[in-house]
């Protein structure tokens, strides 16, 4: 399938996209949504939100809550306060919470996020009953109920085992964002994952009506008008449109500049719009709502920011089944489009065979492909299916839904993550280096059994000039070989034989480091009378050390030549070759250091790389990547009306 950039250029997003005529529940109508936000007012805010755009933040959202929604307000630091009652959402309802937003501060010692979440979620509001209630949580920091960090730690553990649980088990859904990076992520990610809701980063306070917003939408979706080329077309059904216009990144409240022109080439600004018009700015966008709009296209003379939008109230509408908050390709999501005329679905072929719906996904980085979705025949129950089964990479994509209808246009937007399995990553990258581990591994214990062995051989050799000291313990054997001046060394060497003997039976993964320290030690010493006593009787103890367990000492002896050989090996790669041939026949396993190649662990490197399957991205395109604080307790002036028990004072 063949994606478009809209820089110019093809891009395949790997996208399994096949219509499915498959039968399931159709598209309806969504219930009203019960909306609680929980706002931070911890002490730390003065820091991450100086400006407290907190407070244009809730306003954006008491402005664009959809009419007979339920919402209320609540703020926390140590203490819990209801700013805003909870009760259906109406025009009184939204200027009182615009007003009450002016008592947002950041004057709390402490974060009680769980004290938070218990009292929004009371039973004295819905009598238990959480059905399609949304929980859009804000906050800079971290849990922070004491000054121990484990009592801090044990509350977390708390929200998110005992909890939240209880909550999603009766319908609850949570939407947190995280006001800068000192927030505690993982946590807030746990917490949108454990009850299927959504999780956003503002790293700035101008990021935050964006993130709201999405929150927000993700929460209650409302039927939206696509805006192209600075432009959207209002048809005759369109009872009432918001334009939410957000201002570049340079704009400030002085150099703003935006005007909507009608379609009867009718201009009107901030300061000038008739009285169906109602139009307010804020710190970092204008909100403009115009009811019973004239049909036709209406123009955008302004900068138009980033995630702008329209939405409309209309009784024609498209629908998008909800979408999962993130997906795998063990686990595709699945996207249902209807027509809804009303809370009637729309099947009429006739109408249905003039609308073309297409799906557009936009990545992170600002990639986006389109696929048409509307097949050439028109689906019988007026559901359109498709699915996503995988995508390039993962991350976070914006799915966008668009039907044009020639004379109508509708517009749905969303937000997927696409996930990778930790597992298959980690097997993939581990896999070849877990396989070449075991061979340098053995060396690894020998020398801890070994211990006792290398500690006598050291002290052997480093008391190399005393030798004669030995002489009389072996005086027994010193007659079996004849000899004058040549017995005493022979004598001197056959406890050392011994002993090495018995260290190689029981070191043998260590043997040819051994020798090679001994060879080291021991070379001044006993060059001559191991030459000298090489060349008598090294013929008859050569044949003897092939019958290993008859003879140990006479098979250790052999090892005397090692020394003898390496005369000049002051390098230790001399002693090394001169020590290999005594190890085939004595040692067995001592084969398996010889055998260890060194660039191994190279290869394991590129073989992990070569392990992650990147033939996905074959297709791809190269690409680079405040007010004067209030006390806490003020804030339950507004509800009195209320739960007594919900408003302590901070």
């Amino acid at each position: 399938m063949r994606f478009v950039l809209s820089r110019g250029y093809p891009l395949w997003l790997f996208l399994t996209l096949a219509t499915l005529a498959k039968a399931g529940e159709p598209v309806a109508v969504p219930e009203r949504s019960d909306i609680r936000m929980i706002v931070d007012i911890s002490g730390s805010m003065k820091q991450t939100d100086p400006d407290n755009l907190r407070r244009p933040a809730v306003r954006l959202l008491a402005r664009l809550l959809p009419d007979g929604d339920t919402a209320g307000l609540w703020t926390f630091g140590q203490y819990v306060n209801m700013l805003v009652p909870h009760r259906q959402v109406t025009e009184a309802w939204r200027q009182l919470a615009i007003e009450r937003s002016g008592q947002i501060n950041s004057v709390a010692l402490r974060t009680n996020l769980g004290g938070a979440i218990e009292v929004a979620s009371d039973d004295y509001y819905t009598g238990g009953r959480l059905d399609n209630t949304h929980f859009i949580l804000l906050t800079d920091g971290r849990v922070d109920i004491a000054d121990d960090p484990a009592a801090n730690q044990a509350e977390e553990q708390r929200i998110l085992e005992t909890l939240v649980p209880d909550l999603v088990a009766r319908g609850a859904t949570f939407h947190p964002v995280a006001l800068s990076d000192q927030a505690d992520a993982d946590f807030l990610r746990r917490l949108a994952t454990a009850s299927g809701g959504s999780f956003h980063i503002a790293k700035d306070a101008e990021a935050l009506n964006r993130a709201f917003l999405e929150a927000l939408n993700t929460a209650a979706p409302q039927p939206q008008i696509p805006i192209e080329n600075d432009g959207f077309l209002v048809d005759s059904g369109v009872r009432e449109f918001t334009a939410l216009i957000f201002w570049g990144e340079s704009e400030t409240s002085a150099s703003r500049q935006l005007s909507l022109v009608r379609p009867d080439q009718t201009t009107m600004a901030l300061d000038q719009h008739p009285d169906n018009v109602r139009w307010v700015r804020e710190a970092g966008y204008d909100l403009v709502t115009v009811t019973g709009p004239q049909a036709g296209r209406w123009q955008i003379d302004g900068t138009l920011g980033e995630g702008s939008r329209v939405t409309v109230v209309s009784d024609l509408n498209m629908r998008v089944a909800d979408l999962p908050p993130s997906f795998t390709a063990e686990q595709p999501v699945d996207i249902e489009v209807a027509f809804f005329e009303g809370e009637e679905k729309i099947t009429n072929p006739d109408f249905l065979q003039v609308v073309s719906v297409s799906l557009t996904l936009v990545s992170e980085d600002g990639r986006r492909g389109t696929k048409m979705l509307s097949p050439e025949t028109v689906p019988a129950d007026g559901v359109y299916h498709d699915r996503i089964t995988q995508l390039p990479e993962p991350g976070r994509y914006q799915v966008e839904v668009v039907a044009d209808g020639r004379t109508f246009a509708r517009k749905f937007t969303g937000l997927l993550e696409y996930r990778v399995p930790e597992a298959v990553t980690d097997v993939g990258a581990g896999a070849p280096v877990a396989g070449n581990l075991p061979e340098p591994s053995p060396p690894v214990p020998a020398p801890k059994a070994a211990i006792p062995a290398p500690i006598d051989v050291a002290d052997v050799e480093n008391a190399t000039p005393p030798e004669p000291e030995p002489l009389p313990e072996v005086a027994a054997p010193a007659p079996e070989h004849p000899g004058n001046a040549e017995e005493p060394g022979l004598t001197a060497w056959l406890p050392w034989l011994a002993a090495g003997g018995a260290g190689v039976l029981v070191v043998a993964g260590v043997l040819v480091v051994l020798l090679r320290r001994r060879g080291r030690a021991t070379e001044t010493a006993s060059r001559s009378p191991v030459a000298d006593a090489a060349e008598v009787p090294a013929p008859e103890r050569a044949e003897e050390p092939e019958p290993e367990p008859e003879v140990i000492p006479e098979v250790t002896d052999v090892a005397e030549p090692e020394p003898t050989d390496s005369q000049t090996a002051a390098p230790e790669e001399a002693v090394a070759e001169d020590t290999i041939p005594v190890a085939d026949e004595v040692v067995a396993p001592e084969t398996e250091p010889d055998a260890e190649p060194e660039p191994e662990p190279e290869e394991d490197e590129e073989f992990g790389l070569e392990d992650f399957d990147l033939s996905e991205f074959d297709d791809l395109p190269g690409y680079d990547e405040d007010e004067a604080p209030d006390d806490e307790g003020t804030r339950t002036s507004g509800a009195d009306d209320e739960k007594p028990k919900n408003n302590p004072q901070e």
